[in-house]
């Protein structure tokens, strides 16, 4: 982790984009960008055709897919990608943001405001679920990168202030704070929260990972499959599991 290096490719990325409110949705280019350069300088590396697909980083040695979002479009490169080289899927997680409103109309962007509920590693389970099947390949990888932002969205919304139902313009990473890397299915085990208890239930999960009910139980359904937890009984009507 290049801490200094994160920040002069934030610089370099933000001085090519078009400026924030100048324009319609970015479509999160920023994050996407910023990434791109910093794992991978040279420009060359960039969007490489291997085979009937592109690559958004290709090295030889390795590819890289920055993905958002919507792990869902991974599964049909990863059968073409995992046979040629090792696979490492970067997510990007935010550690800490702060909103910023762009008015549609005028451009005007509002002060940051800070949101008062943190990002965490775990987020990533939701959309594993999608490419569950390619986890124990022994040529995917994933890096989980915590990072601090400003997320600019437009007042384009439902409700009376134009916020509830509104759109998300950019993220602009203002630090890097992690990397987390799993190389291996034992590596799970640094998405399993140090707080749980001895044995837990998918609510016990819920509570120490600050996820959804149901992304919790997402979570322990994977984390099963992968064998770094296993179910030892029941608590009532919910599965009762401990960690390996």
């Amino acid at each position: 982790m290049d801490k200094q290096l994160f920040s002069d490719t934030v610089d370099e990325i933000i001085g090519q984009t078009p400026k924030i409110g100048s324009i319609g949705t970015l479509g999160e280019k920023t994050v996407h960008s910023v990434l791109k350069k910093y794992y991978s300088p040279d420009p060359a590396n960039h969007e490489v055709k291997i085979g009937s697909f592109v690559a958004d980083i290709y090295t030889g040695d390795g590819i890289m897919e920055i993905q958002t979002r919507s792990f869902n479009k991974l599964r049909r490169k990863l059968p073409s990608f995992l046979q040629i080289a090792p696979v490492t899927i970067v997510y990007p997680v935010h550690n800490f943001k702060w909103i910023r409103w762009v008015n549609p109309q005028t451009g005007e962007i509002s002060p940051p405001r800070k949101s008062p509920k943190p990002g965490t590693p775990y987020l990533i389970f939701p959309e594993l679920y999608w490419i569950k099947d390619f986890l124990s390949n022994p040529n995917l990888r994933l890096k989980i990168v915590m990072m601090n932002l400003e997320e600019y969205r437009l007042l384009d919304g439902w409700s009376r202030d134009k916020k509830k139902g509104s759109s998300r313009c950019d993220r602009i990473p203002t630090e890097l704070v992690n990397e987390i890397s799993i190389l291996q299915p034992e590596d799970y085990r640094l998405l399993i929260p140090s707080q749980l208890p001895a044995e837990f239930t998918s609510l016990d999960f819920k509570k120490a990972s600050g996820l959804s009910r149901s992304n919790a139980q997402t979570a322990l359904n994977i984390l099963h499959h992968l064998g770094v937890i296993e179910r030892i009984g029941k608590k009532g009507n919910a599965y009762l599991y401990t960690c390996k």
